[in-house]
């Protein structure tokens, strides 16, 4: 909560805050990186990789596990998950590949983790950090831009990659500058139109993700000013943020088979 001496304003701020790393004079700076673009936010790193490491440990513990008979509950949950988005690429991707269900799974489980971390009370985890010294701490990795970017600009490669795979250099090419008018005078129009639609891809993908995991944080801190009178409004709005974080995961994950799926048309 905001304590004595500090404005709300001041509080929003500081929840806001990233835990940054950059190089600056030769010498590494924490924290004091605004305008430097080689700067490192550390805790979107950190609970990235902290949360695809608890993806990869239990979806490997289930498999490992696995068995005929009865299921137990972790893994009667990861039987759901990958039936549900096996159903998924099945009804949505025409294409033949083995690399897009995993990616589906992995998008879809990551991503949700990741939101997942906005329901935390925002106090108690940077509270806790601030206790050992580190003063600005953000637990929501999809709110950093960054994070969201690098996400789709890895699935903007997997599109041009596929495209040129399917369709050829040439092919490609031609999607690009013969279409929608097939004609070489509209070449220059084509390509604007095209260039627009294909960049428009990465760039929908990540701002969908950012803002909306973004905004809803924002509300939670702004719950957080009201102090002990927080917890009832946390909880409804959790409630309903519970929503928002499942169906942002599922739209970035289905986004993600359309877009590969158009990759791999012929035409």
């Amino acid at each position: 909560m905001a304590e004595a001496g500090h404005s709300a304003g001041s509080y929003v701020a500081h929840h806001l805050q990233n835990l940054t790393v950059c190089r600056a004079d030769g010498q590494w700076v924490w924290n004091h990186c605004a305008g430097n673009f080689q700067a490192l936010n550390v805790d979107s790193m950190f609970f990235s990789i902290l949360l695809g490491l608890v993806f990869l440990t239990l979806f490997r513990r289930v498999a490992v596990r696995a068995t005929t008979g009865v299921p137990g509950r972790l893994q009667t949950a990861v039987e759901v998950i990958v039936g549900f988005v096996n159903q998924s690429v099945r009804e949505t991707f025409h294409g033949k590949s083995e690399l897009i269900a995993p990616l589906a799974l992995t998008l879809f489980v990551w991503v949700f983790l990741m939101n997942m971390m906005d329901l935390i009370p925002v106090d108690w985890l940077p509270g806790a950090a601030g206790l050992i010294g580190v003063p600005y701490l953000k637990v929501v990795p999809t709110t950093d831009v960054n994070v969201t970017f690098g996400m789709s600009i890895s699935v903007f490669i997997l599109i041009v990659f596929y495209s040129i795979k399917v369709k050829g250099l040439g092919g490609f090419t031609r999607e690009l500058t013969l279409q929608p008018f097939n004609h070489w005078l509209a070449i220059p129009f084509n390509l604007i139109l095209e260039g627009v639609s294909l960049l428009a891809k990465p760039v929908s993908l990540s701002l969908r993700l950012f803002g909306n995991l973004y905004a809803g944080e924002l509300i939670f801190i702004l719950i957080g000013l009201l102090g002990l009178w927080q917890l009832p409004l946390h909880f409804l709005w959790a409630v309903f943020h519970l929503l928002i974080v499942t169906l942002q995961a599922f739209i970035f994950m289905m986004l993600t088979i359309v877009y590969l799926s158009l990759a791999h048309e012929g035409h």
